[in-house]
């Protein structure tokens, strides 16, 4: 019997990792290719403005701020289980 004759454990493996493959794709593109396309249309100035407005700061604080934090449970529950 030849390597490609034989059967998959996971029949249809090929075809189900290229759907998930395909909708993760379009779920990450579309709105990072929006995001890019609006924000080519914007002028340097309209851009600062908007990536320096007080709510915006805010949610980079929090977002970090807590990836931070994330990060470093990561770093003790991982050498508590290594």
């Amino acid at each position: 019997m030849s390597r490609n004759s034989r059967r998959s454990v996971l029949p249809g493996f090929g075809l189900t990792l290229g759907y998930t493959l395909l909708y993760l794709g379009i779920i990450v593109l579309v709105p990072l290719s929006a995001a890019f396309i609006k924000t080519s249309s914007l002028t340097w100035e309209q851009f600062w403005t908007t990536v320096t407005a007080p709510r915006v700061v805010a949610s980079y604080k929090l977002t970090f701020g807590v990836s931070l934090l994330a990060a470093l449970a990561n770093v003790v529950f991982g050498l508590l289980v290594a």
